[in-house]
């Protein structure tokens, strides 16, 4: 019993001096392995280079980054549809296209990962209203569209939202210019008030957000 009890005990000194070695052998901070940047460290500048259509007179479309590189926000000044009461008829049916020119840094790219619209409505019972987008990159045969439909009663914000089911990064070059076609449409229905189908910044936190999927060339 003696012999076995002092064999363990040699046996467990063994090991005790093989684990102390190997942790002499190791760094005590060894530092772990950096990990990779998701999104680029340089500037990321947006301009709205062009705005045309009836729901967006030149100078009232903006584009504006998101502080952590995540994507941007354009903002529309003027842009509601209306239908009923005493509301213009040519006023039913607005819509906007905005060429935004987007320049990032050397060595990445991009897709749009999904866009997100944001508006308010304000129809009566008996009136409907549609939302309809779509954007491309300039020289690209492929787009991405969404469409909603509301019926009133409706007094509210909405959100509608557009996620890409695959991921399609752009060439890799300094400047692209994605294309957005939003279109808002309103019909009163049975309804005789005036009821209306908004995008306006001024309405509150109205606006459009597209994300960004980012990697390196």
């Amino acid at each position: 019993m003696t012999k076995s009890l002092a064999g363990a005990r040699q046996g467990i000194l063994a090991v005790l001096s093989t684990v102390l070695a190997l942790s002499l052998s190791t760094p005590a901070h060894a530092a772990a392995p950096a990990a990779a940047a998701t999104v680029p460290d340089g500037n990321i500048t947006l301009e709205v280079i062009a705005a045309n259509g009836s729901g967006c007179a030149p100078g009232t479309a903006a584009v504006i980054a998101n502080s952590d590189r995540s994507g941007f926000r354009i903002r529309y000044y003027d842009f509601v549809a209306e239908a009923g009461g005493n509301a213009d008829p040519t006023d039913r049916r607005k819509n906007c296209q905005v060429g935004v020119l987007v320049t990032v840094p050397a060595g990445w790219t991009f897709a749009i990962a999904e866009a997100e619209y944001r508006g308010r409505a304000r129809l009566y019972s008996g009136a409907w209203a549609l939302q309809r987008t779509n954007y491309y990159w300039q020289g690209s045969s492929t787009s991405s569209s969404t469409e909603e439909t509301f019926a009133g009663p409706l007094q509210g914000y909405w959100e509608t939202r557009d996620v890409a089911p695959v991921l399609v990064y752009t060439p890799c070059s300094a400047q692209k210019v994605l294309n957005i076609n939003t279109e808002l449409r309103v019909d009163a229905g049975s309804s005789g008030s005036k009821s209306s189908m908004s995008m306006r910044s001024s309405e509150g936190d109205v606006d459009t957000l597209f994300n960004f999927s980012w990697t390196r060339c």
